[in-house]
């Protein structure tokens, strides 16, 4: 919401400063995002008349000018490109030091094709009042030399923008803003009383209402005889102060209501309209063509005004361009009315419209200004383009429903812990519009029909609080008790947050990608379901829910590669759809690797062994599982992965067949042709949603021992197994013999060739025994040793080798 500090002294008669009423309007609420002072930042131009404007000597579209600044010294040399530079003119001068908002420079003492430039004569979309860029600026001839422009042009009326959160409704127009400022002691409110304009005939365009849940009231009236042309300067510097367009004065002044009075109306030049009004649903098919230019395709979930020839606006929305007023209007019928605030919001959102006053209807104007806008709307009307009135045509309610809200005074010390004496309440509250019955201890409050957001006690609070001062409100600690906190994060939440950490410690980048993707994407990696696609995309490449984090996290691989990054390493932790329903909606951790950024190191070396492969994938993805808590020594890896990895450099990752974790690998070269992808790519995603939680017994706590103290032992062997014997079999059986002392199993080598048989293979294990409660003697570690020799000869039938 834009206004001017002169816009709002129409509504509040103030002094105070505009540093403390921006100040006031944040801690009331009404949180002020931007002021932009135009006299301030163009303070130092000034007005200057150009005596000599003469060729120079080293370039055929420059000119040096000899600039009288006014300030009573020697003219000022200046290097000026103009084309409208000459003698005689009267134009803005900029000094060196000076700021140029338009060009974001600071000016100052150059030589332009050597010859020196003391200063700048400037254009008007230098100093960003308008976006006339072809010329410097050129002043009547009466204009000051040596005056301040801004001063001289009357620019000092700063603009305000603030931030307004969806229930405050009534402070999208200047009037509600000056009313809770009022409230706050920054000034008296004007809010004088809007004269009723008399009828001098009857309106003879009837109105219908089909659907009074879509329109709970509606008012109309015809205006005879009206001048449409420009509006009044006053009214196009209130418009063009806030960054809109005058058009004529009909149009005008119903922007300005909106504005003004968070009351929009709509303007129908009555000549071209056919018969009676109708508000109806559309009916599938019709379609409007709007006075934003373009043609809108309606269905029966969309309201409408209609005449007997067809659709002439969205309701609350956008009016038609065939109806719309012109400089040919002679007779125009104005309509305020109210509308419901969500099928507002669904059309607008369905038409991709965002109008002033679809921004408003949705959030609930208020009803018993409806009548009184629309004889407000008439006067101006007739002040500024004649005519005589009909009568008013009123259909359905045009007050809404009262409110009152028993309200006990203890209230605002029990919510927000400060002690507010009922004559203050008193009057912040009436100086709102609410109305106050009663002494205490329960008061009943009317809540003024503007305010649609209040319906209960906690409400009057916060309004209470909002006034006094959200800084009054005490600091108090939450009551901990003696019970330990019950964890803030779920478990999930933790996973997340681990996953994260443990890819950033491998150096991979953390990438945000797109939850959408191309149709053909999805159903390449086991999406493209009917359900998980958007009804309404925002591109045709993101039409469908991503089963996967992959296709973004290559797109932007290769995004950084055209762009000569070869070496990246991405990863996200996001979610994936598997289906609509929430158990096929997963948490997923990927990543991708590519060139030289695998996890031995970043950047070319010169061994070659940096670049990345299927291995560093596997660890990328191991250590997520790490991180979130998996069991380790469950997992097994089985070989070939999903389909869209090539597969034989790609593994999978599960327990048991019924729980598979995730995949790594490289990606198959099909899969990068449909991403449009240059390999080799490694990848891993593990569903961290799989990872089953860990078990939790009930145990006495025992007291720890210092296992330093006790020395690990290590034992090396090798068998001979068959070919096709795992190597995860033969660790899992050795890990089986005894988990209290056998911490560690790990694969140090795999043999092939001279020596072993065609159909065989050496795997070689080391085993850590961590003795834990006495050190071991030689007889009981050879004990361990033949348990593990015999348990691995059972299950995979390997011999140990000689």
């Amino acid at each position: 919401m834009k206004f001017t500090l002169s816009w709002l002294k129409e509504h509040l008669d103030t002094d105070e400063p505009l540093e403390k009423l921006a100040d006031k309007l944040t801690m009331i609420g009404l949180e002020v995002e931007n002021i932009e002072d135009k006299a301030k930042a163009l303070a130092p131009f000034s007005i200057a008349r150009v005596i000599s404007a003469e060729q120079h000597p080293n370039a055929d579209r420059l000119r040096v000018c000899m600039v009288d600044t006014g300030d009573g010294g020697a003219p000022v040399q200046v290097v000026c490109g103009a084309p409208n530079a000459r003698a005689g003119l009267i134009s803005v001068f900029s000094p060196p030091g000076t700021f140029i908002p338009g060009k974001n420079i600071t000016l100052g003492v150059g030589t332009i094709r050597g010859v020196e430039s003391r200063g700048m004569l400037c254009s008007a979309a230098e100093l960003q009042i308008s976006e006339d860029h072809d010329g410097i600026m050129e002043l009547p001839a009466d204009a000051p030399i040596g005056k301040g422009y801004a001063e001289w042009a009357g620019l000092g009326d700063p603009m305000l923008e603030i931030n307004l959160t969806p229930n405050r409704q009534d402070c999208t127009g200047v009037h509600g803003i000056a009313r809770d400022l009022s409230a706050a002691d920054m000034g008296k409110f004007k809010d004088p009383a809007i004269k009723p304009i008399k009828g001098e005939f009857p309106c003879p365009v009837k109105v219908a209402v089909e659907d009074a849940a879509l329109c709970p009231g509606f008012a109309l009236r015809l205006v005879r005889g009206v001048k449409n042309g420009p509006s009044p300067e006053w009214l196009q510097k209130r418009l063009t102060s806030i960054g809109l367009r005058p058009i004529n004065a009909l149009v005008d002044i119903t922007n300005f209501m909106t504005y003004d009075r968070a009351r929009p109306l709509h303007v129908f030049d009555a000549r071209k309209v056919n018969g009676n009004l109708t508000v109806r649903r559309a009916r599938d098919g019709e379609s409007l063509l709007a006075l934003d230019g373009r043609t809108y395709t309606l269905d029966s979930n969309i309201c409408v005004i209609s005449d007997e020839h067809g659709v002439e606006s969205l309701a609350g929305i956008m009016g038609g361009e065939t109806s719309g007023c012109d400089e040919n209007t002679t007779d125009v019928l104005i309509e305020s009315a109210l509308w419901n605030e969500i099928n507002i919001a669904q059309t607008g959102r369905k038409l991709g419209i965002n109008s002033d006053a679809r921004y408003r209807f949705e959030r609930g104007v208020d009803p018993a200004f409806m009548v009184p806008g629309l004889e407000l709307a008439t006067r101006l009307v007739m002040e500024l383009c004649g005519g005589t009135p009909s009568e008013n045509i009123v259909v359905g309610n045009a007050f809404g429903e009262d409110r009152i809200i028993d309200f006990p005074l203890s209230e605002v010390k029990r919510l927000a812990g400060i002690e507010v004496p009922l004559a203050e309440m008193r009057r912040i509250l009436s100086h709102l519009g609410f109305m106050i019955a009663g002494s205490g201890p329960v008061v009943k409050v009317a809540v003024p029909s503007w305010r649609t957001d209040v319906h209960g006690k906690a409400d009057i609070v916060e309004e209470i609080v909002r006034i006094v001062g959200v800084d009054k409100v005490p600091m108090t600690p939450f009551e901990r008790g003696d019970d330990a906190r019950k964890p803030v994060l779920t478990a999930m939440q933790n996973r997340t947050h681990r996953a994260k950490r443990a890819l950033a410690a491998r150096g991979m980048v953390e990438a945000v990608t797109w939850s959408f993707i191309s149709k053909p994407h999805a159903e390449l990696f086991g999406g493209g379901q009917a359900e998980l696609a958007l009804a309404n995309p925002i591109a045709s490449d993101l039409s469908d829910m991503r089963p996967s984090l992959l296709p973004g996290l290559v797109a932007a691989a290769q995004a950084n590669a055209n762009r000569g990054y070869q070496d990246v390493a991405l990863f996200e932790v996001g979610q994936i759809f598997r289906g609509d329903r929430p158990e096929n909606q997963f948490v997923a951790a990927s990543g991708v690797r590519h060139g030289f950024a695998s996890s031995k190191g970043m950047g070319r070396h010169w061994s070659g062994s940096a670049m990345a492969d299927a291995l560093d994938a596997k660890a990328d993805a191991f250590a997520v599982l790490a991180a979130a808590g998996a069991p380790m020594q469950a997992l097994q890896i089985v070989p070939a992965g999903a389909s869209w990895l090539h597969p034989g450099r790609s593994g999978t990752i599960q327990i048991g067949p019924q729980n598979v974790l995730g995949y790594f690998g490289e990606l198959h070269p099909r899969t990068l042709e449909a991403l449009g992808a240059d390999g080799p790519l490694m990848a891993f995603e593990v569903i961290l949603d799989r990872i089953p939680d860990a078990k939790k017994k009930p145990t006495r706590a025992k007291p720890l021992l210092d296992l330093s103290t006790f020395q690990p032992v290590s034992r090396d062997f090798a068998f001979i197994v068959d070919r096709g014997v795992k190597a995860g079999d033969i660790v899992r059986s050795a890990q089986g013999v005894d988990k209290k002392l056998i911490t560690d199993v790990t694969v140090f080598d795999v043999y092939e060739g001279k020596g072993i048989d065609p159909d065989k293979k050496s795997v070689a294990i080391a085993v850590t025994i961590q003795p834990r409660e006495k050190t071991l003697t030689d007889q009981e570690i050879d004990a361990v040793a033949a348990k593990i020799v015999a348990e691995v000869t059972k299950k995979t039938g390997g011999v140990l080798r000689g």
